[in-house]
């Protein structure tokens, strides 16, 4: 499969039009134009470590969640980690695709599959688009009410998180959650719910919510994205009408731990 059918494919899956204006998603690095690509790493970060696991494996194509040019490149130096991490892939003609906002955002993507994770409930888009095929946070409204307890058990068990942090609200049970993947206080901040889910969030915007009586559960910015790649996976290798394989990064991990 050439590259431009994959792009192609991906933004059918993620339209990048659905994307934030701030964010740089699709196509970033095009080493080769007529590449065909026969293997594919899909990680959320590009470290190092993701970089040597791409050229071991010989992969043609990484999809990588967090994009890592945001800004117009002035110089590019093998002495700095990130510039090396580019020029790697440049002379091993590996191209890099970002979806970030974009598979945050469309129904189906990184937002669907967090709040899914709170139960069953009606759902609506935060910041829809126009079109309404996606939004930057969710809401849901459970069928019934739970425990901090209960649902701070349902988010670890759906994101597979060790730990959660949470500020408690003045509420003992919990009806609305809204919730955005990553880091979402600028999302969440005009929404009013009994809790907000997201990733990390600034010790103000904190107190602020508690104030207002919500409850913040944070799970870490990579617990919120990181579960969605099997099934992403999943949704790409249905779309695919070609012998691709796609492969999860094993070098991708947190930063953070607990010590």
């Amino acid at each position: 499969m050439k590259l431009d059918q994959i792009t192609i494919l991906l933004n059918s899956i993620a339209p990048l039009e659905q994307a934030a204006d701030w964010d740089n998603v699709g196509l970033l690095l095009e080493p080769k134009q007529t590449a065909t690509i026969q293997r594919v790493l899909l990680t959320i970060d590009l470290t190092e470590s993701v970089v040597k696991e791409a050229i071991d494996k010989k992969v043609n194509l990484i999809i990588c969640y967090h994009p890592i040019l945001f800004n117009p490149i002035q110089s590019l130096c093998i002495s700095f980690p990130a510039d090396r991490n580019i020029l790697s892939l440049i002379q091993k003609k590996i191209a890099l695709y970002s979806p970030h906002t974009a598979i945050d955002h469309v129904i189906g993507g990184v937002n669907d599959w967090l709040i899914d994770g709170c139960g069953i409930g009606e759902i609506t888009l935060i910041n829809p688009s126009k079109d309404q095929l996606s939004g930057a946070g969710r809401l849901i409204t459970l069928n019934r009410a739970v425990s901090i307890n209960t649902l701070c058990n349902r988010i670890k068990s759906h994101l597979n998180a060790p730990y959660l942090r949470v500020a408690p609200g003045a509420l003992k049970s919990i009806r609305t959650i809204a919730c955005c993947a990553g880091a979402g206080s600028s999302v969440l901040a005009d929404v009013q719910a009994d809790c907000y889910l997201t990733g990390e969030m600034s010790h103000h915007n904190i107190l602020a919510a508690q104030a207002a009586g919500s409850t913040v559960i944070l799970s870490e910015h990579t617990h919120t994205e990181r579960g969605f790649l099997p099934l992403y996976q999943s949704i790409i290798q249905k779309a695919l009408n070609a012998p691709v394989e796609l492969i999860i990064s094993t070098q991708d991990k947190d930063p953070l731990h607990l010590k």
